[in-house]
């Protein structure tokens, strides 16, 4: 009987070990034996329910969890914890991983690779940004960090760096735990993936909730106690105090050991693979994650776009053609919703800079409407902006800044523009009505109609 293949994953994370997991379930050890190694305490968990815990709606770290290390090695994976894969040997088709709590060293040898080593927080080479007291929040070990942190901090000044998602998350976060939060935002409004003058409502609605949100702040120095603790951050004009500092800039790819074993890396910094998500010119090698780059299906670009969502598909994509099956990933459309308190913020497509950096040729139409019937108990404003191609109408994107029931209706315009359709096409989208859940025109489908206009006119 021949010897079992070897498959190695690297990242004990959604993507990793979904993979792992699909290609067990196709795969029993006889015919393939399965080594995973996961350089932090916890696999397979959300890393996007994060700030909810650390704001306290989560009660639970472990409800964050789906599957512990202990539920993958009864289906024969053989998982190992705290232990960092250092080197990626392609030729010798072997990795090299430590042990960080021995730093004992060793070799494991592989026939199928999965790269899915995710994303890193952003953490720009500023004075003091290394200092106590300064969180990026990307694992359930850095969240548990800032958890300590804000348990044993007596101050109750909260710096977030950054107003993307992750920061206006963590700034509901620190909200929640009673303290007085400062945003700083370097770009010209929060939320960079919306439109300026949607960014704005957000803006104002921070504001409005005693959340302190200043723009085209660049921070420039993290200043320190006598303790070393942070204790302020500065831009080029102001000062402010902070007891505790979470940087919400963003992430990048975890790519530098792919890197170094030569694997190849597209020009946002994540993995090229192709649509089985096996990397590019090697046979036996997978990834997915936050650590690849995937294709946009609206502009026809890959891009970096680091979701929980995707990165669960790829695995379950990676596992099928590991074990044996077929299965691929055709894209995205970039689709994200998020909340800071009662706002909810949602987008998918392309904004108004990305569609001009594809020379495409657009029109606009942003309406005002409401969650529910207007005479309906609990009726909520939202804002939709809608963008359509200029001669064919094809819609380009959307975007929805509003209360109780309005992110998820973005799901309305993901699929539309995954199915290409144009605005008016969706006018006649049949879509589900009672008082309670939407006015007889849904605002999804009253932007579409007022885009429609737009573009029999020709756009400006």
């Amino acid at each position: 009987m021949a010897a079992a293949e070897r498959l190695v994953v690297i990242g004990g994370d959604a993507a990793g070990m979904s993979a792992a997991s699909q290609a067990r379930r196709l795969k029993g050890p006889d015919e393939l034996e399965i080594v995973a190694f996961e350089r932090g305490h916890f696999t397979s968990y959300s890393a996007c329910g994060i700030p909810y815990w650390v704001g306290g709606a989560v009660q639970d770290r472990d409800d964050l969890i789906a599957r512990t290390p202990e539920e993958h090695r009864a289906r024969n994976i053989s998982l190992r914890v705290r232990t960092e894969v250092t080197a990626i040997d392609v030729a010798g088709g072997r990795v090299r991983s430590r042990d960080l709590e021995s730093g004992a060293e060793s070799w494991t040898g592989f026939d199928k690779l999965v790269v899915a080593t995710g994303a890193r927080p952003v953490r720009p080479a500023l004075p003091g940004i290394d200092a106590p007291g300064v969180h990026g929040v990307q694992t359930l070990d850095d969240g548990q960090a800032l958890i300590d942190t804000l348990e044993r901090t007596k101050g109750r000044h909260a710096v977030v760096v950054g107003a993307g998602y992750i920061g206006v998350e963590m700034a509901e976060a620190l909200v929640g735990r009673g303290y007085e939060v400062t945003v700083l935002n370097r770009g010209e409004q929060p939320m960079s993936t919306l439109d300026p003058d949607m960014g704005r409502l957000v803006h104002d609605a921070m504001n409005g909730m005693g959340i302190t949100t200043v723009s085209g702040a660049e921070v420039t120095k993290i200043l320190t106690g006598d303790d070393g603790r942070v204790r302020a951050v500065a831009t080029d004009g102001e000062t402010y105090p902070a007891d505790v500092v979470v940087l919400g800039i963003g992430v990048e790819p975890e790519t530098a050991l792919a890197r170094e074993a030569g694997l190849p890396v597209g020009s946002s910094g994540g993995l090229v693979t192709d649509l089985s998500m096996r990397v590019a010119g090697h046979e036996n090698i997978w990834a997915g994650g936050d650590c690849v780059e995937v294709l946009d299906l609206v502009s026809g670009r890959r891009r970096h776009i680091a979701l929980g969502t995707h990165a669960n598909k790829h695995g379950q994509v990676i596992g099928s053609n590991v074990g044996g099956g077929y299965a691929t990933f055709p894209g995205v459309v970039g689709t994200a919703v998020s909340k800071v308190c009662d706002l909810e913020i949602a987008r998918t497509g392309l904004r108004e800079k990305d569609a001009r950096a594809e020379g495409l040729r657009f029109v606009t139409a942003t309406i005002e409407s409401t969650s529910r019937a207007g005479y309906y108990p609990g009726a909520s404003p939202m804002t939709v902006k809608m963008t359509a191609e200029r001669r064919t109408g094809r819609l380009l994107g959307v975007q929805i800044v509003g209360r109780e029931g309005a992110g998820k209706r973005v799901d309305i315009a993901a699929v539309a523009l995954t199915a290409r359709m144009t605005v008016e096409q969706m006018t006649a989208l049949d879509l589900g009505y009672a008082p309670p859940f939407s006015p007889v025109w849904d605002p999804v489908l009253v932007a579409a109609r007022k885009a429609v206009t737009a573009v029999r006119k020709g756009g400006a």
